[in-house]
């Protein structure tokens, strides 16, 4: 499938149209509930355009995402600056990136948030090719 995802400005962040598009399976967590949704019932050739409010799309900004850490936290050697994406592991192993907001001398802003949390988005899709799963990966209830 293609696909594009704008912001309310009309600013794309991020789009699959002028590339290669993008395959994935139902249900398998590569796009968020609220887009997958969006795509049950569409077949090889449907387009589709529609607006996702923020709390459906990638949910509102959470003002206890933004962590100030203290520089010691980082390695001295790391070059921090503002946009900067890091890694970062969980205490139960998970991975979560985090963006430098602001550096200071002793104290490092970062964001959790997904970055286009809090915005509305328009999504525009369309099908390409549409393949049953493999006989193994069926869920039987």
């Amino acid at each position: 499938m293609h696909f594009s995802i704008e912001l309310e400005d009309g600013t794309v962040a991020e789009s699959s149209f002028d590339g290669e598009p993008i395959r994935f399976v139902m249900g398998d967590g590569t796009l968020i509930r609220g887009l997958e949704l969006a795509l049950y019932g569409l077949g090889p050739g449907d387009r589709q355009s529609l607006r996702i409010d923020a709390e459906t799309a990638f949910g509102h900004r959470d003002s206890e995402a933004v962590q100030v850490m203290p520089r010691s936290d980082f390695p001295p050697e790391m070059s921090l600056e503002p946009g900067l994406i890091i890694g970062f592991t969980t205490p139960s192993g998970e991975e979560i990136p985090g963006a430098v907001r602001e550096v200071e001398e002793d104290r490092i802003t970062v964001d959790f948030n997904h970055p286009l949390a809090g915005h509305e988005i328009k999504f525009d899709v369309q099908i390409l090719e549409v393949e049953p799963p493999p006989a193994g990966d069926l869920e039987h209830t």
